[in-house]
């Protein structure tokens, strides 16, 4: 069963603030973190403004943060 992007949009977001919270507590994460904040406000923006089209690139980019 797959989520909805509604769903898994939130789900992804949270799970990189916390991936965020790290590269930013080490040296050198800073730009990492930068990024992976660029994305979050990407996918904050997309979200209140229903833009499904933005929200499903930005579900795309934040898959793509790992520690």
């Amino acid at each position: 069963m797959s989520d909805s992007l509604g769903e898994a949009l939130p789900r992804e977001m949270a799970r990189v603030r916390d991936i965020h919270a790290i590269y930013m507590g080490i040296q050198g994460g800073a730009i990492a973190g930068s990024l992976m904040a660029r994305d979050l406000d990407a996918a904050a923006r997309a979200m209140a403004e229903g833009d499904v089209v933005a929200m499903l690139a930005a579900h795309e980019a934040l898959k793509g943060w790992e520690l």
